[in-house]
């Protein structure tokens, strides 16, 4: 019977991280690094990787990394979902670094990704589900021609793993590309266009298992996430509303509005258990397609609705810029197409266990 339940090592993890990110990524501070043009904290990112060898967890020893496993990786996506933390770790540290791991190919650049010396982005647009089409470039004499969208934190990333039409996967450094901000409604994790006018590349192997790889566990961590933004947006909610008066009395002992946090809060748990599910499916390599799957058909809609209570909860100061809630239902909104939407995983759910279409 697997053991879902969180170690003694990641709730050590967690309080660390917990710790870092209250220093670094308060809300008013992501608020206004949405506004300044260049969202990413990076000085977060380089305490997270470098201070604390995050970046690493799912690299093993022997190539540069942790040698953790992905339970450690979602504790911290948890973390990173509650304070909706700006830093390219989903993106780098774990879709990137899972596309190298599938390619075996040579250590250096794993370990560059591993340290957070350097952020890699899998130039594979954010909404695409594991094993569905993706966009791919020209290769032609050595160079490669092209022009790929909504790919996500692009902007920051310093190689670029570019899949080809001669079905290999090529690392391209950042600067032999053009990045073109898109507008995005995840202020937190932008995208962006990337053209490739005759860029060279590395070949690093087949891209087709990798971008699978990659994919995969990015929607089976992409639940964790979410599940640490719903706990964020229902823990804040139940604070608000025992504070707010109304007829003097608190607005959260009204039955209707008690009625509505018990059942999201049945939600958020069931989600944890989902989350954790995929997560320790994806380290023991069992049932990981069915784990995922399941995490993210019922995952999206939950963050999105916990996001949507909040703000409605919150009232006028919800409606507010200077509050923080907008920026949860925004990547709440935005995670709910990341990697496969919760249609395209249930599709992906009948079809690995068999069960045939009404």
């Amino acid at each position: 019977m697997t053991d879902l339940l969180y170690s003694e090592e990641e709730e050590a993890l967690r309080a660390a991280v917990r710790d870092l990110l209250t220093d670094h990524c308060d809300a008013p501070g992501v608020i206004t690094r949405t506004e300044s043009g260049t969202p990413h904290d990076l000085a977060a990112w380089k305490a997270l990787a470098d201070g604390m060898g995050l970046a690493g967890l799912l690299v093993p020893e022997d190539r540069g990394g942790q040698g953790a496993t992905h339970r450690e990786a979602a504790v911290v996506l948890e973390e990173l979902g509650r304070a909706v933390a700006p830093v390219p770790y989903l993106t780098s540290a774990v879709v990137a670094t899972e596309a190298l791991l599938a390619c075996d190919a040579e250590g250096g650049l794993l370990a560059e990704l591993a340290s957070g010396r350097r952020i890699g982005a899998l130039a594979v647009a954010l909404n695409v589900v594991a094993g569905g089409a993706y966009k791919v470039v020209r290769h032609e004499d050595g160079a490669l021609h092209g022009e790929l969208t909504g790919i996500a934190d692009a902007a920051v990333a310093g190689v670029l793993l570019v899949p080809a039409d001669d079905g290999g996967l090529y690392a391209v450094d950042a600067d032999a590309v053009t990045v073109t901000p898109q507008a995005s409604l995840d202020l937190t994790r932008p995208v962006a266009t990337v053209t490739l006018d005759g860029a060279p590349g590395r070949l690093l192997g087949d891209a087709e298992p990798a971008v699978r790889r990659a994919l995969r566990a990015g929607a089976g961590l992409l639940a964790s996430e979410q599940l640490g933004l719903a706990e964020w947006t229902l823990t804040e909610t139940v604070r608000y509303l025992k504070e707010r008066k109304q007829f003097n009395r608190p607005v959260g002992g009204f039955q209707a509005l008690k009625h509505r946090l018990a059942q999201l809060w049945l939600e958020v748990v069931n989600l944890r258990a989902a989350a954790r599910n995929a997560a320790d499916a994806l380290s023991t390599g069992e049932d990981v397609d069915v784990a995922v799957a399941v995490a993210q058909a019922y995952g999206a809609p939950v963050a999105v609705h916990a996001a949507e209570e909040a703000l409605q909860l919150h009232a006028g100061i919800g409606m507010t810029w200077e509050h923080p809630v907008h920026l949860y239902l925004k990547r709440a909104k935005a995670d709910s197409i990341a990697y496969g939407t919760a249609g395209a995983h249930r599709e992906a759910l009948a079809e690995t266990i068999d069960l045939p279409a009404p």
